[in-house]
């Protein structure tokens, strides 16, 4: 068997958060890629005519002042990414937020999202695709199970995209 075809067996569910280096870039670079591809399906976005996407969150979870790059790993393997903004100010942004596809549906997500939070504690913002059900129903679960009935839900125009559908923004506070 190819080490593509290799899978996991017994707790699949294992997941390690760990701040992304810049020796990491690369790998996050690609997980990009499959992130913008699986949100071009919401955004109605088609990649540069080189086969990329816009990467400037990538650049700044890297090097811009109050961001923070986590990558996501089961044993040896990258399995997703997260970025945060705002841990400079009052009000931290997951600005984006990624799994691969052979490692949803295992709970890794909720597993990593709460970690990523937790790390962070205070408030939270999360915005995410209303046309997105399997977002919509993720993020709402991490909501309450972080802040059981003690978070909120609102529209809000995608700043500078005024074609696109509002994002919903998902607001709580996390505890240490």
């Amino acid at each position: 068997m190819t080490d593509d075809l290799i899978r996991t067996t017994g707790d699949d569910t294992h997941v390690r958060v760990r701040p992304a280096t810049i020796e990491d870039r690369p790998a996050v670079e690609r997980l990009w890629l499959m992130f913008r591809h699986d949100l071009s399906e919401f955004q109605g976005t088609l990649p540069a005519a080189d086969g990329t996407f816009r990467s400037e969150r990538v650049d700044a979870a890297f090097s811009a002042p109050g961001w923070a790059p986590y990558l996501l790993t089961r044993g040896d393997r990258a399995a997703g990414f997260a970025f945060v903004r705002g841990l400079d100010g009052p009000v931290r942004v997951l600005n984006s937020f990624f799994v691969v596809r052979g490692a949803r549906r295992a709970g890794v997500g909720l597993r990593a999202a709460r970690e990523v939070l937790r790390r962070h504690p205070g408030r939270w913002e999360i915005a995410f695709q209303e046309d997105n059900p399997g977002a919509v129903a993720f993020w709402h679960r991490l909501a309450e199970d972080l802040a059981p009935g003690g978070w909120t839900r609102e529209a809000r125009p995608v700043p500078g995209r005024p074609e696109l559908p509002p994002d919903l923004w998902i607001s709580l506070t996390v505890g240490s």
